[in-house]
């Protein structure tokens, strides 16, 4: 990640995002600006661990070096819509600094231990991009169009807004909101070791899930990270995914598994395949064992995802008892498998779906 420069005269104009700069780099920019490198690691704790919106919360700060940093930006969205469910799952709405909407989720698990309903694990599902250039046919986000990459303070600040929302740490991430992680690889892991080092959350709780993109998978598995790779399948024959999801008539699926087997031996870590059952088409036991068949001796766990329908097309969620079916006969073939629990149903659950939303009815901002 670049450092913090302060050449211009201007220094609002020549000060990018802090957040998401390290202690160092953070302690390197205070020094720049006359101060003692103490003051580095104060203003890493009221970024990361306080949540300081802006530079003239810092009260330890001396009083006219805040007033002289009054414009410099933290790098921080503020809060457009916010749909909570009954489920206790949030959806929001963040506006960015220039205007664009993004959604990120937070989805908290509740225990009965040590009392009843104590939050045990709070998740944050965050986005990477501004909409979404992969085009999937199943995904609001997709039919909403691409229109540029998250910087890394953009992504970090997802994961600080539901943590101050909540008033609970963020226990796990999921790159599974709005955008294609791999395309804006840079970004994602700068955003990681963030989270990671600063925020204090740990790789193995960290999701980065993908579509595959060509040789990207390599380049992550060269990272060494510890992170859990989800690729998303969707679909267990090449005719099928093609159908599902546009980029891959480029990226052929034995080509694309084949690169999972690599991550898998150059990493050591298993590989997370999605499969999102879709009523009648790709949910059948036939496509079960033939999905078996690609995964046989494979370090890998399958999760299927029943759909959360979507208004742009008429996908239906198949029902319990055909879910159950392809979880029996992946089963049968010695699969690992899980079907994940869908959350926050009553507040358009669908990736993209409340942003489209809001921007076609002009949601106002705000609670």
């Amino acid at each position: 990640m670049s450092s913090i420069t302060t050449s211009s005269p201007n220094l609002a104009a020549s000060v990018s995002p802090l957040l998401g700069q390290s202690l160092a780099e953070l302690t390197d920019w205070v020094q720049q600006q006359g101060q003692p490198a103490y003051r580095g690691k104060q203003l890493h704790e009221w970024l990361y661990q306080k949540g300081a919106r802006s530079l003239s919360e810092i009260s330890v700060f001396p009083k006219q070096w805040r007033a002289e940093l009054a414009e410099v930006q933290i790098g921080r969205s503020t809060i457009h819509h916010r749909a909570p469910a009954p489920d206790g799952t949030v959806k929001f709405l963040l506006q960015l600094s220039d205007g664009q909407i993004i959604e990120t989720v937070g989805i908290p698990s509740y225990s009965s231990h040590p009392a009843p309903h104590t939050l045990s694990r709070l998740t944050v599902c965050v986005s990477s991009q501004v909409g979404c250039p992969m085009a999937c046919d199943f995904c609001a986000t997709g039919k909403g169009g691409f229109l540029r990459n998250l910087a890394t303070h953009e992504i970090v600040d997802q994961v600080l807004t539901v943590q101050e929302d909540f008033q609970q740490r963020v226990s796990n991430i999921v790159f599974m909101g709005m955008g294609e992680p791999l395309l804006n690889t840079d970004n994602v892991l700068a955003a990681v070791r963030c989270l990671n080092q600063d925020v204090g959350i740990g790789q193995r709780l960290i999701t980065l899930s993908t579509v595959g993109i060509p040789g990207h998978i390599r380049r992550l598995a060269e990272h060494q990270l510890q992170v859990t790779l989800a690729v998303s399948l969707h679909a267990s024959n090449q005719k099928l995914r093609e159908q599902l999801i546009p980029s891959a008539r480029r990226y052929p699926l034995e080509t694309l598994l084949n690169e999972c087997r690599e991550y898998v031996q150059i990493t050591g870590r298993r590989v997370t395949f999605e499969y999102i059952l879709l009523a009648g088409l790709n949910d059948c036991p036939e496509h079960a064992i033939e999905l078996a068949n690609h995964l046989r001796g494979f370090q890998s766990h399958v999760n299927l995802i029943p759909y959360n329908p979507i208004q742009e097309v008429d996908y239906k969620r198949p029902d319990s008892r055909r879910i159950q079916s392809f979880v029996d006969a992946l089963k049968a073939h010695h699969i690992a498998v899980s079907v994940r629990r869908s959350r926050g149903l009553q507040a358009d659950a669908a990736c993209g779906q409340l942003r489209a939303s809001a921007i076609s009815q002009d949601v106002p901002s705000g609670v």
